[in-house]
């Protein structure tokens, strides 16, 4: 698997589903890969996005400080594949001499990697998928035109506290 370097280009909503989407772009291709996410790891998220801190640690806050208790270093997050409208990931971990690759779901990997400055990377492949339909989700866009402009058709009130 060929792996590119992403960065989070920011938060949606999707109104026809009504899910969170974060979107990931590499700096060498002009294509975006949207992932739907949950409510509370989209906050998670947008709060590691925006600077906001909260009173009490979070749960990735949480997570950061175990890692840093046990003398772990996240040393970086892959999304690997799509399987069955399913996006999968893993959190690669130092400690000490030991490696570990743990089996993670994207949107905590891309929390945690925020929260911890481990770079993000994304298998190739996943930027050249087919338009995927599906009764339970929306086709992917992974261009930026195509997904500026189905974002752009929702009204902006609806996006709350996310935006692209």
């Amino acid at each position: 698997m060929n792996f590119l370097e992403v960065k989070v280009d920011g938060l949606a909503l999707d109104m026809t589903t009504n899910s969170p989407v974060v979107i990931l772009s590499p700096d060498s291709l002009d294509k975006v890969l949207p992932i739907w996410i949950g409510h509370a790891e989209a906050w998670g998220i947008a709060m590691e996005l925006s600077g906001v801190k909260s009173k009490r640690p979070m749960t990735y806050d949480l997570l950061k400080t175990i890692l840093s208790t046990v003398e772990a270093i996240v040393d970086r997050i892959e999304i690997t594949e799509l399987k069955e409208q399913t996006f999968f990931a893993k959190l690669h971990l130092k400690c000490g001499d030991k490696k570990y690759e743990l089996d993670a779901r994207p949107s905590d990997s891309i929390a945690i990697a925020l929260k911890t400055g481990a770079p993000i990377y994304v298998n190739e492949e996943l930027f050249n998928l087919e338009q995927v339909e599906s009764d339970e989700k929306p086709p992917i866009p992974n261009d930026p035109e195509t997904l500026r402009e189905r974002l752009r058709k929702i009204n902006p009130e609806d996006f709350g506290k996310y935006s692209l």
